[in-house]
């Protein structure tokens, strides 16, 4: 698709919003119920095409993940769609009274989704939920590096919706970065930080609003009063799932000195018992490409090479399959690759730290990530880890989990994203709050008309404003 296709299609779904700009309850009920009926009929071939792309997906990584959230979700919105809509009476000031005061929530029109490659459904099919609740239409590109699931989704997307109302933008890089410089009245990015850079540089071009969802390093907190063997299952469960490439999976470990190589290796241990082998097991996930897979044995050699403890899950990997095995590296340099950069795989670094203040200093000494992990059975500790840290979101003694719930807004902060989405909040991030005035049957302003005289300054002196002389 050229820039000329992109704009054609984005002024067919213009000219088809206009003509229907605000879809009622029972409409926007149905479309959501579209998607839900779509995903359910296609679940198999959603999670084979995502495996051939990975070159390996578990397929029951693929139903939790991608299948399960997404009927969820709609479940959710169909329940709740018409009362989101419904508009919202606000106060009066005294002075302005006879009148009402009314938020009507409109939709923006038409909404470009830029999707990424590691819940290639999920993360396309759950901010389109929100958009079609929200009345709007929408553009989609899905990830170039999941080819077959993208010409699925155009394919299934095409046999549920007209063009005019959803349609999917297959191409390479060059065609995502047309395409995110279309004037859209809404835009939804999620990958990483320094493309998410490049598309709200190109979104500012035509002031087109921008929700972002980035990720960066989400930290892990274990706490003096929590048993490091039982964080270290949890904290397996996150990381492994999907081989570690989610956008919440934790990133590093903050621990007492006196627990970090009890909790890395028990770690090691719950991923070895997970997936006793890695070639060959269909529960464990590959790694998306030859660079992504080169990447990560890059930044496991560079802490080695400075002087980490590197433990290594004990079962070989064979096979043109690109398995990347378990990892954990204890007191990686804190200036090297691994502690910089998202990491995005089975790697996990492990830091000693001196006490849970510790532990938040270092956490805030970074850039605020998308998702943060306490892990606490006392109260006050819970309560000081929240209260000194900021991120996009959290789960207290577990992971992932915060960004299943239908009810909960999933979006980052600063570095790690702008803007939410997931039910009610999103339906309003794909939303206008517009502020309606209706004056009653008397409007005391429009008194208050030149030439001022005694009846203005009456006025002024009961509203407590100006002289009184």
């Amino acid at each position: 698709m050229d820039m000329t296709d992109l704009l054609d299609a984005l002024s067919a779904q213009r000219q088809a919003f206009g003509a229907a700009p605000w879809p009622g309850a029972a409409a926007r009920r149905a479309d959501i119920g579209r998607i839900a009926a779509m995903v359910t009929a296609h679940q198999e071939a959603i999670a084979a095409a995502i495996s051939a792309d990975f070159g390996n997906r578990s397929r029951i990584e693929t139903l939790l993940s991608e299948i399960m959230p997404i009927k969820a979700a709609c479940a959710h919105a169909q329940r709740h769609v018409e009362s989101w809509m419904r508009p919202q009476r606000r106060s009066v000031g005294l002075n302005f009274q006879p009148a009402t005061n009314r938020l009507a929530f409109q939709p923006v029109g038409v909404v470009g989704v830029v999707a990424p490659w590691n819940y290639p459904i999920f993360l396309t099919i759950g901010p389109l939920i929100d958009i079609l609740a929200a009345g709007n239409r929408a553009m989609i590109k899905p990830s170039e590096l999941t080819p077959a699931t993208s010409a699925l989704l155009a394919r299934m997307m095409s046999e549920t919706f007209p063009p005019e109302q959803v349609t999917v933008v297959q191409g390479d890089a060059a065609v995502a970065r047309a395409f995110t410089s279309l004037p859209f009245d809404h835009l939804v990015f999620t990958g990483s930080t320094a493309i998410g850079r490049e598309v709200m540089r190109a979104a500012a071009e035509n002031l087109v609003p921008v929700t972002l969802e980035l990720g960066g390093k989400s930290p892990v907190i274990v706490a003096e009063d929590f048993s490091a063997a039982r964080a270290a299952h949890s904290v397996a469960m996150g990381k492994f799932f999907n081989a570690g490439q989610t956008c919440t999976a934790p990133d590093y470990a903050l621990l007492p000195a006196a627990h970090a190589e009890g909790f890395a290796r028990g770690v090691l241990d719950a991923a070895e018992a997970m997936f006793p082998t890695l070639s060959g097991n269909p529960d464990y996930t590959a790694i998306i490409s030859d660079r992504h897979h080169q990447r990560l044995g890059e930044l496991v050699a560079e802490a080695e090479a400075a002087g980490a403890t590197v433990l290594r899950h004990r079962a070989p990997v064979s096979g043109n399959i690109r398995h990347f095995p378990p990892t954990v590296v204890i007191d990686p340099p804190l200036d090297g690759r691994l502690m910089c950069d998202e990491i995005f795989g089975p790697i996990l670094p492990v830091i000693r730290t001196a006490s849970t203040d510790a532990a938040i200093d270092f956490v805030n000494a970074r850039p605020r990530p998308l998702a943060l992990y306490a892990y606490t059975r006392v109260a006050a500790t819970e309560r000081r880890i929240l209260d000194r840290t900021i991120s996009g979101g959290v789960t207290i003694n577990g992971t992932l989990m915060h960004t299943a719930q239908t009810d909960l807004p999933f979006g980052g902060i600063g570095p790690s994203g702008m803007g939410a989405y997931h039910g009610r909040e999103g339906f309003l991030q794909f939303s206008h709050a517009r502020a309606i005035h209706k004056p009653g049957f008397f409007s005391g302003f429009d008194t208050l008309r030149p030439p001022h005289g005694a009846k203005t300054r009456f006025a002024l002196r009961a509203l407590g404003i100006g002289s009184r002389r």
